[in-house]
């Protein structure tokens, strides 16, 4: 499943259009490696996300073409939130 369409389904982002940004500013890394909006994502890969000043770590659990809100978080499981100081 491509990365842009797991953020969606999972609501980890809430457009898939915003999710393509966020991966085309380099800002979404898989088992450490930046990745495109295209690339694709399995069960068990660890997703690093950029939110602002938070990066959120997360694994992947699940795949799912559609998912209902209340079940979207059982896609992935958060392993680590942290803050990033802005460099100021």
């Amino acid at each position: 499943m491509r990365i842009d369409k797991f953020l969606k389904v999972s609501r980890l982002i809430k457009r898939r259009t915003l999710a393509k940004e966020v991966a085309a500013q380099g800002r979404i890394t898989v088992n450490g490696n930046t990745a495109k909006a295209g690339t694709e994502v399995q069960v068990g890969d660890e997703l690093v996300i950029r939110f602002g000043s938070k990066l959120v770590t997360v694994k992947i659990d699940a795949l799912k073409d559609t998912t209902k809100k209340e079940e979207a978080e059982s896609m992935y499981t958060v392993v680590k939130e942290e803050l990033v100081n802005s460099g100021q």
